[in-house]
Parts: C-alpha cells; sequence; structure tokens
C-alpha cells in the first residue's frame, strides 16, 4: 500500500531533527524544472507564483541560489502545513517513521515524487502552476506518468490524501488492476457529506499519523480511526471511496 499526501506551500530547512536518506528519484526532471524557473525574472516568477512580493523575493532568491544536494531536508519535516503539524512525524516512534519511509509519498510539482525522508530544499511551484517547459504546456504535461510509476505498488492498493490538484497528476495513468481509494473528512450539510480544506488538511495529518502508530496495511483497519471526532461512515462509502464523519453538536 502507498498513501499519497499533498505538499505544503511553506517549507523549512531542518537539517539536524531527523537523518536523510538520499535524494529524490527524479532530481534529474527537478534540475531543468529548477532552471526554468532561474530564467524568469522577477516579475514573471511572481506571476506564476500569485503570491505577495515579499514571498516573491524570498523565493526568487531561493532558486537563484538553489543547489539541490546541498543543506537538505527530509521531505517530511521540510514541508510546514497543517497536515504535518497534525502527523507530527517528530514526536513519532522508530517503527512509525520506518511506517512512513515505506508506505508514504509526497507529491510535488518540482520533484514529482517523494519518499518521506528523502532530502529537499526549500522552493514553491504548485502542480498546478502554468509553467510551460520545453513542448509541454504544464506540470502535468511534463510528469506525464513518471509520478504513477515511482509510487507504484505490488499491491497495487494507493491510499489517496492528496488534495485534487495533485491526485489528477497519477489518476490518468492508473490501471485496471490498481485500486486507488479515496479518503474524505467531511461534515453533514443537507443530509449529504461535506468537506472543507482547513479541516480536511487536518485530518489527513491526523489519519497519516494513525495509520503509522498502528502500522495499518489493510482497509478495514481504517475504519477504526476516530482522530478529531470523526466516524467511518458506510453509508456515504464506496469501493473506492471511504467517508469519515465529524461528529456535530
Amino acid at each position: 500500500m502507498k498513501i499519497i499526501i499533498s505538499p505544503a506551500k511553506k517549507m523549512r530547512v531542518d537539517p539536524d531533527t531527523l537523518p536523510v536518506s538520499g535524494l529524490p528519484r527524479f532530481l534529474d526532471r527537478t534540475e531543468i524544472l529548477m532552471k526554468k524557473i532561474q530564467s524568469l525574472d522577477r516579475g514573471e516568477a511572481r506571476a506564476l507564483w500569485k503570491c505577495s512580493d515579499k514571498l516573491a523575493e524570498l523565493n526568487y532568491r531561493r532558486f537563484r541560489d538553489m543547489q539541490l544536494d546541498k543543506n537538505l531536508t527530509p521531505a517530511v519535516l521540510a514541508y510546514e502545513g497543517l497536515q504535518y503539524q497534525y502527523m507530527a512525524p517528530v514526536v513519532l516512534s522508530g517503527k512509525a517513521l520506518e511506517y512512513l519511509g515505506e508506505h508514504l509519498r509526497i507529491l510535488s510539482g518540482f520533484y514529482g515524487v517523494l519518499a518521506p525522508f528523502e532530502g529537499v530544499v526549500p522552493y514553491r511551484l504548485e502542480m498546478q502552476a502554468r509553467l510551460p517547459v520545453g513542448a509541454c504546456r504544464d506540470l502535468y504535461e511534463f510528469w506525464g506518468g513518471r509520478i504513477y510509476e515511482g509510487l507504484r505498488d505490488t499491491d497495487r492498493l494507493i491510499l489517496n490524501l492528496a488534495s485534487r490538484e495533485y491526485a489528477k497528476a497519477l489518476e490518468p495513468y492508473l490501471q485496471p488492476e490498481d485500486r486507488f481509494v479515496t479518503l474524505e473528512f467531511a461534515e453533514l450539510a443537507d443530509g449529504r457529506p461535506k468537506q472543507k480544506g482547513t479541516f480536511a488538511k487536518m485530518a489527513r495529518g491526523e489519519m497519516v499519523r494513525f495509520l503509522a502508530e498502528n502500522q495499518v496495511t489493510d482497509l478495514e483497519r481504517i475504519k477504526e480511526f476516530h482522530g478529531l471526532g470523526l466516524t467511518y461512515a458506510e453509508a456515504f462509502s464506496g469501493k473506492n471511496k471511504m467517508v469519515f464523519l465529524r461528529r456535530t453538536a
């Protein structure tokens, strides 16, 4: 089983807390993207990133000085978003960290697909960014089937905890023998589950931590998850979707 999650926009450098175990698989492709972004002027880069002047200047300097094999941070520590805060990898046991190394994969517009302890540098590049590269119109074309090939497992089960933006980078390449199961974390609104972005990020992190701490490798055990007041909802779930509802007052 492979578990896929999205990256976060905010990143940090922490080379000391956990050791780096190797470089990303598609670093040659990442270098192409790095050089493409380094060729942009400040205005073009800011338009690509769609961010404030302050963030644009920070990331412009990051790309200007970037070395892909120096001062690396394990990917699972490099991202600082809510999902990663609730996953809390720094407090996981050694056994739980081993589980992450085997099962967790982070999708990235810049790196393609990352194992959690592969070394990365801070960057800004969302998968949906409008960045033509060579003959490719965007990053979805640039990565093609590589992301799928980079995470496909022998049991062909992919647990989807990624946002739509990232999940669609591999969905076109799924094969009939693959099982692609999406987890949703929602509350009822007019009798139907409704997923809210901020809470979903928190719940995804909690779910990854639950899976790692309990060494979960089959779908049935996932139903035992009760983090953040969530309970598995059989009535709204199906073969390729597992819905967890939050209890409301």
